[in-house]
């Protein structure tokens, strides 16, 4: 287990996909030399020329602000370090997010990918649960954001971890669904979390990974 006082936080996931199904969404694209993003609740997607990391996910890596540990591995996921980055202001989107819940990294062994995590990121994995049919889940919790590793029985066990999804918290998820409409979201249902809701947006938008819509925490 990491004795770090303190986790690394993501800063940034890199998508092997083009950016305009993010503007069509209602998020603001923001230029840079470094090529176009989209910053939802302080997370930066920027749009590379990297090749898509799967059919699922465009996730080709992510940026991580802490010291560095000396790799840029993590079980397989491409990393890159950077110092406490200087935020500057992030045009406003008309999708109004208020936070990220969770990100999603799919493996074939939840054991070695979180002690990579625990060990790499200084974020010890806080528990495991079954969620039937083979699949098992653990959760870390770096910086603000919580990371969910899956580990799927289709999965070979030596296949390494790799980002999959994220999950947007919403404050009103009935009137964004409305805004966004039947063709780009799905309908409210449970989530698995006790008194929580959550709505999927539609793989044909082309987000170039899963994202789903979630109600906050409840308190």
């Amino acid at each position: 287990m990491s004795d770090l006082s303190e986790s690394a936080r993501v800063a940034e996931l890199r998508l092997g996909g083009p950016v305009e199904p993010w503007s069509r969404l209602g998020f603001a694209v923001h230029e840079s030399d470094d090529g176009p993003s989209v910053t939802v609740a302080g997370l930066r997607f920027r749009f590379v020329d990297d090749a898509p990391a799967s059919v699922e996910s465009a996730v080709t890596g992510w940026t991580l602000v802490g010291a560095t540990r000396g790799t840029d591995d993590v079980d397989g996921i491409a990393t890159r370090w950077i110092d406490e980055p200087t935020m500057s202001p992030a045009p406003e989107n008309r999708v109004r997010v208020s936070s990220i819940d969770h990100i999603v990294i799919m493996t074939g062994s939840l054991d070695r990918t979180s002690e990579s995590i625990d060990r790499i990121l200084g974020a010890p994995r806080k528990r495991v649960r079954d969620a039937g049919g083979g699949v098992r889940q653990g959760f870390h919790r770096a910086g603000d954001i919580i990371l969910e590793v899956v580990e799927r029985p289709d999965l070979d066990p030596d296949t390494a971890a790799s980002l999959w999804g994220v999950v947007f918290v919403v404050d009103d998820l009935d009137a964004t669904v409305a805004w966004l409409g039947p063709d780009a979201v799905s309908a409210p249902r449970d989530a698995v979390q006790p008194g929580r809701r959550i709505a999927s947006i539609r793989r044909e938008v082309g987000l170039g990974l899963p994202v789903a819509l979630m109600t906050p925490h409840v308190r």
